[in-house]
């Protein structure tokens, strides 16, 4: 790692896209339904979002469109407690958008994103006065698919002399990388990161199925000091060194998954921030995706204070048998 951990003080910025999101209400496959709700989805702010509900200084730094889903992404994030002074608005392209269709084998997500103004961000952004304070910068693996300006954005973040620890969420989604190799392109930049957050399952897809479980990712990404293998409803173990530490998933009423991993990151990341043992961290993580989960959009609630205050300091056998409704 080349930045020492903890990081400075300063807040979490969190660069990349958020689009207008519309999702059937109530939920049914798209061919069905009559009506839509407007919401907003974004990887990244969706992790601004809920560290900010953690007490974590969030920034959420992007570019929207100068149109009403540009303004109704702003406030949105905004009225969570996340600082916008960073997100630009540019006049000539869109803000992007996506649908949501619900269906029996899950949900599928339909882009509208191709010349959106997050597509235009450029390794310039990292020289704004909202990224100079960063603690951390939070990136995924969404934003290099984007655009080659966006790829060359997430290069110059992870480079070797940054002044800021990068955390770094694989979030491989296949849809956007038509014609390219992700693979090729992930590896090396989640290498490169200080902490990294993949699923197994994506891992495989990207990379192979001879990645059978999280030691074999953790040996095939040895760079980062922090590296969380997430197993599905399972487990989440992390990497520190040569330390592994594993903590079971909840159980918990799923509502609808899209945007769990991001809440989960988020999660685990505040426990880093507030310096608790990885155990309590990995249970952060746990506890917040499952405010995702129970809700139909990106964002939900978190379990109430004193839910989460007692299952972090919780025995593992109460842990193991807890269910979030």
């Amino acid at each position: 790692m080349s930045i020492p951990w903890p990081p400075r003080p300063g807040p979490v910025v969190c660069i990349g896209e958020t689009m207008a999101a519309l999702t059937p209400d109530p939920l049914t496959p798209l061919d069905d339904a009559d009506l839509l709700r407007v919401d907003i989805a974004g990887a990244e702010s969706n992790v601004a979002l809920y560290l900010a509900d953690h007490g974590i200084p969030a920034r959420w730094v992007s570019a929207v469109g100068d149109d009403p889903l540009g303004r109704r992404v702003r406030e949105k994030v905004s009225a969570g407690g996340v600082d916008i002074s960073g997100v630009r608005t540019d006049p000539e392209r869109p803000t992007g958008l996506l649908l949501k269709d619900p269906g029996t084998n899950g949900t599928r997500v339909h882009y509208h994103r191709r010349g959106s103004a997050a597509s235009a961000l450029t390794p310039e952004l990292l020289d704004d006065p909202a990224v100079a304070d960063a603690a951390v910068i939070h990136l995924s693996g969404i934003t290099p698919a984007l655009s080659p300006s966006c790829h060359a954005l997430v290069e110059q973040a992870l480079r070797p002399d940054r002044p800021f620890p990068v955390s770094f969420d694989v979030n491989y989604r296949p849809a956007l990388w038509t014609g390219r190799s992700a693979a090729e392109v992930l590896r090396p930049l989640a290498d490169r990161a200080d902490i990294v957050l993949v699923g197994l399952d994506e891992a495989q897809a990207l990379w192979g199925d001879g990645l059978t479980d999280s030691r074999a990712v953790r040996e095939f990404l040895p760079g980062p000091l922090h590296l969380v293998v997430k197993d599905g409803a399972r487990t989440a173990t992390a990497f520190v060194g040569q330390d592994v530490r594993s903590v079971p998933a909840l159980t918990v009423r799923v509502t609808e998954p899209v945007g769990a991993g991001d809440a989960f990151a988020a999660g685990f990341l505040s426990g880093l921030l507030r310096r608790l043992p990885v155990e309590r961290a990995l249970r952060l993580g746990h506890l917040t995706a499952a405010s995702a989960l129970r809700v139909t959009a990106d964002h939900g609630p978190l379990p109430a204070p004193d839910v989460l205050a007692a299952l972090l300091a919780a025995d593992d056998a109460t842990w193991c048998a807890a269910r979030i409704d």
